[in-house]
């Protein structure tokens, strides 16, 4: 699709640095609300008296209307599929294009090698449905692979693939029965706890 996703924020260049490359990278460039302070944001209304933003997300279509707007809690994962179909709204002819190329990529790639472990975990470093995947892993003593899609891009393909053009994480591929999502009835029926 014709898109570009930018992340903003009232830190400075050098925090936000900093901050991606704890990430290990990431594929969107961030750019500083810093000077003047919060200037964006409070043009969004985003912006809070203790000078710190909102986790929001806007959607501003070419013309430069905003389409859509979610304001949620940091430690909220936004649900990608929502956000794609607010997106396929705007571009249904670019979005079905689109999901149709990464499907047909994703299903060109060769089979996952199977490691060891019943559970595989397609995830991010930063994702907060990932943290709460591992640590209800690690509860339930269930041994994981663990692969980072933002570092095994035919990890990332493979999801797409999973997940209709997304890169949805956590993804679970359980003994070959594939979750999207931290969906726990779905991982315990899957690993028989249900």
């Amino acid at each position: 699709m014709e898109t570009q996703v930018l992340g903003l924020s009232v830190d400075s260049t050098d925090c936000l640095r900093a901050w991606a490359e704890s990430l290990g990278g990431i594929t969107y460039p961030l750019l500083s609300d810093f000077y003047p302070h919060g200037q964006v944001a409070q043009r969004y209304g985003v912006l809070r008296a203790e000078g710190f933003s909102e986790r929001a997300i806007f959607i501003i279509d070419k013309k430069g209307i905003i389409r859509y707007v979610d304001v949620h809690d940091i430690d909220e994962q936004p649900d990608n599929e929502v956000l794609f179909a607010e997106l396929a709204k705007i571009e249904p002819e670019l979005a079905r294009a689109w999901a149709i190329r990464a499907m047909a990529a994703a299903k060109a790639l060769p089979p996952a090698p199977r490691p060891e472990a019943e559970v595989i975990m397609y995830c991010t470093s930063w994702c907060p449905s990932c943290r709460r995947a591992r640590l209800w892993l690690k509860e339930k003593g269930i041994s994981y692979i663990e692969i980072d899609i933002t570092k095994d891009r035919t990890a990332a393909a493979r999801v797409r693939g999973y997940a209709n053009g997304n890169e949805t994480t956590p993804c679970f591929d359980v003994k070959g029965t594939i979750i999207l999502n931290f969906d726990v009835p779905k991982l315990e029926k899957a690993l028989g706890l249900a």
